[in-house]
């Protein structure tokens, strides 16, 4: 699954300008797969450091940083609220990596689309 990860996060330079730096987005990738159980441990997050160790080649110093990047686009990255095309098929690949098959990839939603009606207080 890293392997899939690290060849879809490669050091190669995008074709067009992104607006979020790659290694901040395979970051915060990671931290949403990690988040994917609600629960966010230390060693997820030391995991994600070696990750971007190997993958792109930092220091420590530098791995942290983009770390926290990654998490605060993870924080901030909520739903819209409308259902794309292009959205779906990206979350089928994401899904598939990660070896979550349409049965739970489905059921995942329906939960998250019922806790986002249920009213809040």
């Amino acid at each position: 699954m890293f392997a899939a990860l690290k060849r879809l996060f490669g050091n190669d330079e995008p074709a067009a300008p992104a607006t979020t730096a790659p290694h901040v987005a395979a970051a915060a990738l990671l931290v949403e797969a990690a988040l994917a159980d609600g629960v966010y441990a230390n060693l997820e997050s030391d995991q994600i450091v070696e990750i971007l160790l190997e993958s792109f080649d930092f220091d420590a110093e530098k791995a942290d940083a983009v770390l926290a990047e990654g998490e605060m686009l993870a924080e901030d990255s909520l739903s819209d609220g409308e259902k794309c095309a292009i959205e779906e098929a990206y979350v089928r690949h994401v899904a598939s990596l990660l070896h979550v098959d349409d049965i739970q990839r489905a059921g995942a939603r329906k939960d998250a689309e019922r806790k986002l009606s249920v009213p809040r207080s």
